[in-house]
């Protein structure tokens, strides 16, 4: 699929511009690595970028709903689902996590300072249309069910996050 053409007037002369985009693969499941992905992808969709980000292994569960979701899963695939968090609320982080008491101390100063939390940056992500694509064949090893994961995710394989990478200037892996 070829990129967007956005029309654009210089010195009073229009004229077309293909949109930039920016693609980024989401493999941690860490809070702090999570906010990284989607401050730069709101930033990078704040210039016009068409952006998509790739969630797959850890990252996954940056996408979990916060409650259970009842579903059909063989006993090592609800084992994958104990010991996962559910959802951004949950994550925890990749430097001095402390027991559980890392994330809650980064989550305040955060909101000490005024800057939006994880779910407010998922949030504004959907608002800016920003493409979330779960990784099927992730959700497949680790035993994830489409009705666990938020709404507004699109569900893709590989192949079709590496279409969205072919075409973009910027592609990340976080």
């Amino acid at each position: 699929m070829k990129s967007e053409l956005i029309l654009h007037i210089y010195k009073g002369v229009p004229y077309r511009l293909e949109q930039e985009k920016t693609t980024i693969v989401l493999f941690s499941g860490d809070l702090d690595k999570a906010i990284a992905a989607f401050i730069i992808a709101n930033g990078a969709a704040a210039y016009d970028h068409e952006v998509t980000i790739f969630f797959t292994f850890w990252g996954l569960n940056t996408m979990r709903r916060d409650e259970v979701v009842k579903t059909d899963k063989s006993l090592l695939e609800r084992m994958f689902g104990w010991m996962m968090p559910r959802g951004a609320k949950r994550l925890g982080l990749s430097k001095m996590n402390m027991g559980g008491m890392g994330p809650s101390m980064i989550k305040h100063v955060m909101k000490k300072h005024n800057a939006l939390s994880l779910p407010q940056l998922i949030e504004l992500a959907q608002e800016q249309r920003v493409k979330l694509v779960a990784c099927t064949m992730t959700m497949d090893l680790l035993g994830l069910k489409q009705e666990e994961l938020i709404d507004g995710l699109e569900y893709a394989g590989v192949s079709a996050y590496l279409g969205d990478a072919t075409e973009a200037k910027v592609n990340l892996f976080i």
